[in-house]
């Protein structure tokens, strides 16, 4: 499934031989200047990663996986202007921070949208897509984490119709840095 934004995006999931321009982005996006407040991980520790771990993600957020996809926003020149990735939580589970999962729900994760092409409305189509596909899955509600200080990402997702939810996530690696929920209820 594809389609195409009104700044001539194309809008689609990853596909497992595009591994190579998986990694790329995601080196791309851990360059960011606010890096540091969005991904839970350095450029450095990806960049040390091999291809079999980049062939990994792309085969199991590509087309045809059932529990995670990944959807880039692709320039009219074809480079890969931005991405979201929405992963499925099931009801009964924990989730990475510990915390229980106590319904179907998205979780939005890896969003990033080169510089030049922020302000085009792609976010909002990538978001668009990564919400009919949890929808379409079942999800109750998506949500996802955000930096307390990232008041640029946290202006979008209230944008989107994403709300704070009152959960905090201390992160043990971040020094007592805190990370706040935010969630879309279907509706």
């Amino acid at each position: 499934m594809s389609t195409t934004t009104p700044g001539d995006y194309v809008i689609r999931s990853v596909r497992a031989d595009e591994w190579r321009a998986v990694k790329e982005l995601r080196l791309a996006a851990l360059r960011d200047p606010v890096a540091h407040l969005a991904f839970l991980e350095t450029y450095e520790q990806a960049a040390a990663k091999a291809d079999a771990f980049w062939q990994d993600r792309a085969a199991g957020s590509g087309e045809g996986s059932t529990g995670v996809r990944q959807f880039i926003g692709e320039a009219p020149d074809g480079s890969w202007a931005g991405t979201v990735t929405v992963l499925l939580e099931e009801a009964g589970t924990t989730d990475w921070a510990g915390h229980a999962v106590e319904r179907r729900q998205g979780h939005v994760v890896g969003v990033f949208v080169r510089p030049e092409h922020r302000g085009t409305g792609l976010i909002q189509a990538l978001f668009d897509a990564g919400l009919e596909w949890a929808w379409g899955r079942g999800a109750e509600r998506v949500r996802l984490i955000v930096h307390e200080d990232n008041e640029r990402a946290q202006r979008f997702y209230r944008k989107a119709g994403f709300v704070p939810s009152g959960v905090v996530v201390s992160l043990p690696q971040a020094d007592g840095e805190r990370e706040l929920e935010f969630v879309l209820e279907r509706g």
